[in-house]
C-alpha cells in the first residue's frame, strides 16, 4: 500500500472536522472583532468627554512693535548726577479680543507675552494700564497708534467680551527680537487653567 494513498472514509472526516472547526470559529471571530469595535468607540467617547474646550478664547486682532534705543538720564529726581544706562528695547503691542465661555465669571489677574529664540522662551508681563498711558506720555511720536488698554485684571461675566490693548517690553536689539522663532500670548484667569495663543500673522514696525 502506498504511503501516499489516503483511505476515502478518513479524507470524509477530515474534510467534516475542518467544516465543523471553520462554522464553531466563525461567531467567535465576529464576536472578537465587534467587541474590539465597541471597546474602541468606547474609548474615543471617554477621550472626547473628557476634554474641556478652554475656559476663554482669545482672538489677536494685530501685533505690532516699537524698537528702541534708549539712554537713561545722568541725573535722579533730585537732580543729583547719576551714571547714565544705554540699553535696547522692543516694545510690542497687541489688541485682542477676550471672550469669556465658561459657565461662571472669569478673573482675568496676568497677561504674558512670549517669544522663542535660539536659547529658549523669553517672557514678559503685560503692562498696567497707568504703564501703558505713559508710554504715549514720553513718546509723543507714537501717539498716533494709541489705542484703548486692555485691562491686565478685570472681571468677565459668562459670555462677556473684553477688547483692548497690552503692551510688553523686551530688552534686547531688534535684530534679535527679529530673529524670534514663535510669538505667543498667555492670558491668565485666577482659578482657572491658563489659555494661550499662538500669533502666525505679521508684525509690524511703527
Amino acid at each position: 500500500m502506498s504511503l501516499l494513498r489516503q483511505d476515502p472514509q478518513s479524507q470524509m472526516d477530515d474534510a467534516a472536522l475542518g467544516e465543523s472547526f471553520t462554522k464553531g470559529t466563525s461567531p467567535m471571530v465576529w464576536a472578537a472583532v465587534a467587541a474590539a469595535v465597541l471597546v474602541s468607540i468606547a474609548i474615543a467617547v471617554y477621550v472626547i468627554a473628557g476634554e474641556k474646550k478652554p475656559v476663554a478664547s482669545a482672538e489677536i486682532v494685530e501685533v505690532w512693535a516699537h524698537p528702541m534705543h534708549t539712554v537713561t538720564p545722568g541725573f535722579d529726581a533730585s537732580g543729583a548726577a547719576i551714571s547714565q544706562e544705554t540699553f535696547d528695547q522692543v516694545l510690542v503691542f497687541a489688541h485682542v479680543r477676550l471672550h469669556n465661555q465658561f459657565k461662571g465669571p472669569l478673573f482675568l489677574h496676568q497677561i504674558q507675552t512670549n517669544i522663542t529664540l535660539a536659547d529658549g522662551v523669553h517672557t514678559s508681563f503685560a503692562a498696567a494700564p497707568s504703564q501703558y498711558e505713559r508710554i504715549f506720555i514720553a513718546y509723543p511720536e507714537m501717539a498716533p497708534w494709541r489705542a484703548a488698554t486692555l485691562p491686565i485684571e478685570a472681571t468677565l461675566d459668562t459670555g462677556q467680551t473684553a477688547e483692548g490693548t497690552f503692551v510688553s517690553s523686551f530688552r534686547m536689539p531688534k535684530d534679535q527680537w527679529d530673529a524670534r522663532k514663535a510669538l505667543t500670548f498667555t492670558f491668565g484667569f485666577r482659578y482657572q487653567p491658563e489659555v494661550t495663543v499662538p500669533w502666525q500673522g505679521a508684525v509690524t514696525d511703527r
